[in-house]
C-alpha cells in the first residue's frame, strides 16, 4: 500500500517484505513441515481440514502455506506489497489457481477494510501487530475477525524496560540510515545477539549448534532474517503477558496456550467465548 512505501522511504518503517523476499530462497520441505509442526502444537490441532485461517501480516506467506497445506481455507494479509508478493509466490508454487486461498494487500488498521473480511476460525498474528504503529488499536481490530468460539494466536514482543526502550532507538536509527550504511547497526547487534551464543557453543564441543538448529526450534525460520527483522523492524511496541491477557480477558477470551520469552516475542492462544 502507498502508506507503507512512503514510510519505508522516509525511515518510518523497516522493509519487512524486502527481508520476507530473501527468506524465501532458503525455504524448503523441512522448514515446512517445522511450520506445520509449530502450527498444530500451539493450537493443539492435527489438521485445520474445515476452518477457515485469517494470516494477520502473512510476510513471506510460510504460515499461510503450512495452514493451507494442514487443510484450512485461508486469506492472507498484509500491508506491504513485498510481502504480498512473497505469499502470493508460494501460493503460485504450492497452490497454484486455488480457489481456497486469498492473498491480498490489507490493513488491519483500516476499520472498514477489517468489517468487510467477515469472522474466521483461526486468526494467526506472529510477530506483526506490534510492528503496526498502533498495537492496542491493532489488537482490538483483530478481536473483530474472531468467529465465536474461534482461536486467537498471536506474538507480541515482551516488554522489558529500559532495554526495550534502548532496542527502539536501535530500530529507529537503523531505518533511517541509508542502507549502504546500515551494517554499522547490523554487525554490531548481530555479535551483541549472538557471540556469547556461540562461545558458549564452541566451549560444549558443538560450534555452531545453535545456529544450525535454529529453524528446528523457531518455526522452520532462518537466524539470520530473523536478526535482520529483530534490529530492523519498526514501528516497534511491547507489551507484558499480563497486559496481553488482561486485554483479551475483557474481550471474553479464554487462554489456552502461552510460551514467555525473556527476550523476542511472548506466544498466546486465545479461545473467544463471546459472552459478554
Amino acid at each position: 500500500m502507498k502508506e507503507a512505501v512512503e514510510e519505508i522511504r522516509i525511515g518510518d518503517r523497516f522493509e519487512f517484505g524486502e527481508n520476507w523476499r530473501k527468506f524465501l530462497q532458503w525455504l524448503n520441505e523441512e522448514r515446512l513441515v517445522q511450520a506445520e509442526t509449530s502450527l498444530k502444537n500451539a493450537l493443539e490441532m492435527q489438521s485445520l481440514e474445515g476452518k477457515t485461517f485469517l494470516d494477520v501480516g502473512s510476510g513471506s506467506g510460510l504460515f499461510s502455506l503450512a495452514a493451507r497445506r494442514l487443510g484450512a481455507k485461508v486469506h492472507s494479509v498484509d500491508l506491504d506489497p513485498q510481502s504480498v508478493a512473497c505469499t502470493n509466490e508460494l501460493k503460485r508454487r504450492y497452490f497454484p489457481g486455488d480457489p481456497m486461498w486469498v492473498v491480498e494487500e490489507g490493513n488491519i488498521l483500516d476499520m472498514s477494510y477489517v468489517r468487510r473480511l467477515g469472522t474466521f476460525d483461526i486468526v494467526y498474528s506472529w510477530g506483526v501487530l506490534h510492528h503496526t504503529g498502533a498495537m492496542w488499536e491493532a489488537l482490538q481490530n483483530v478481536d473483530a475477525l474472531v468467529s465465536d468460539r474461534g482461536r486467537l494466536y498471536i506474538a507480541i514482543y515482551n516488554d522489558l524496560g529500559p532495554s526495550s526502550a534502548r532496542w527502539k532507538k536501535v530500530k529507529k536509527a537503523y531505518n533511517r540510515l541509508p542502507k549502504r550504511l546500515r551494517f554499522l547497526i547490523l554487525w554490531p547487534s548481530f555479535l551483541y545477539m549472538w557471540f556469547p551464543v556461540m562461545v558458549i557453543d564452541i566451549f560444549r564441543g558443538t560450534p555452531f549448534r545453535t545456529w544450525k538448529n535454529y529453524s528446528s526450534v523457531n518455526r522452520g525460520m532462518s537466524p539470520w532474517r530473523d536478526m535482520v527483522d529483530w534490529v530492523g523492524g519498526y514501528p516497534f511496541e511491547v507489551a507484558k503477558p499480563e497486559e496481553i491477557f488482561e486485554f483479551h480477558k475483557r474481550n471474553g477470551y479464554v487462554l489456552d496456550h502461552l510460551t514467555t520469552r525473556l527476550s523476542g516475542c511472548n506466544e498466546f492462544v486465545f479461545t473467544k467465548n463471546d459472552s459478554r
